[in-house]
């Protein structure tokens, strides 16, 4: 027992060293960097001044607000792209067809995040594909500027997150009984009927799992904003890189960021909540 318990503890030691190096303790620097102020040069004293430079800015709490709301916004619009997506490839297709559909929701991200959001600039700035076939077409009579709306921005999140929906949504309506979807025909059942009160209910566990990650990874999103909505974007990442990067002020980044987490978490813990699923349960799909 004391042997396997040894070779248990083993295995497990590079993820917790990891866990701890990389996630815990970088987290707790953050908080307590978030919790001083500099009150001459190289001398810093317990504060609250970057939380309460949060409250008094508009433009910060207006850009987190924002950002909450838009990442949520895109995380719905991703479930309901990805639902079918997921429902073809695990109950309908088969063979070499199931292959590929897979492949095909795999292969943008084969490229980095940068140069698939370098492509939707190709295509949707105002000299791009799209505006001047939207002119071919006769729909506008001059060249539109696609670019720099929040529509635009959507567009993009929902695109890099695709595959982080349909992954855990496979899984679980793979393991979903047909039988059961038979049985519910038979006894007179439609489709509507048939989604809302077999497929959802078997699928939920997928579809937290989903939407947790796809709203995380949204939330924190750095270059998709900045770049498919320019200097208007507001996205919430850019302010903390501003912070940091820019005025070098990594005491008020690092309040942006500790709230950033506070605010994903909150989110989070809501949803599982709602959904009356387990984070263990949900964890397990992802």
């Amino acid at each position: 027992m004391n042997r396997n318990r040894l070779l248990l503890g083993l295995l497990m030691a590079p993820a917790l060293l990891w866990l701890l190096g990389l996630v815990v303790l970088p987290h707790v620097d953050l908080a307590i960097l978030s919790l001083r102020a500099r009150v001459a040069p190289g001398e810093y004293a317990p504060s609250l001044r970057q939380y309460e430079t949060f409250i008094d800015e508009p433009l910060y709490w207006h850009t987190f607000v924002r950002t909450a709301v838009m990442s949520m916004i895109a995380t719905l619009f991703t479930l309901l792209l990805a639902f079918p997506i997921a429902w073809t490839i695990a109950k309908i297709a088969r063979g070499r067809t199931r292959s590929l559909m897979f492949v095909l929701c795999l292969i943008p991200f084969w490229v980095s995040e940068t140069v698939r959001t370098l492509g939707w600039m190709i295509l949707l700035r105002e000299s791009g594909v799209l505006p001047a076939l939207l002119v071919q077409l006769g729909l506008t009579e001059v060249p539109v500027e696609l670019l720099y709306r929040d529509a635009t921005i959507l567009v993009g999140l929902v695109y890099t997150s695709m595959l982080f929906m349909v992954v855990p949504l496979i899984g679980a309506l793979e393991s979903l009984d047909d039988t059961l979807i038979e049985a519910a025909y038979d006894l007179g059942g439609n489709g509507w009927s048939i989604l809302r009160q077999i497929i959802i209910p078997h699928a939920a566990p997928g579809i937290v799992a989903g939407c947790i990650v796809v709203f995380m990874l949204t939330l924190g999103n750095y270059l998709t904003p900045t770049l498919l909505g320019g200097k208007n974007s507001l996205w919430f990442t850019e302010q903390i890189y501003t912070q940091f990067i820019t005025r070098f002020n990594w005491e008020q980044g690092a309040a942006f960021g500790f709230l950033l987490l506070v605010l994903s978490s909150a989110i989070v813990w809501l949803g599982l909540k709602l959904s009356g699923q387990q984070f263990g349960d949900v964890m397990r799909r992802a």
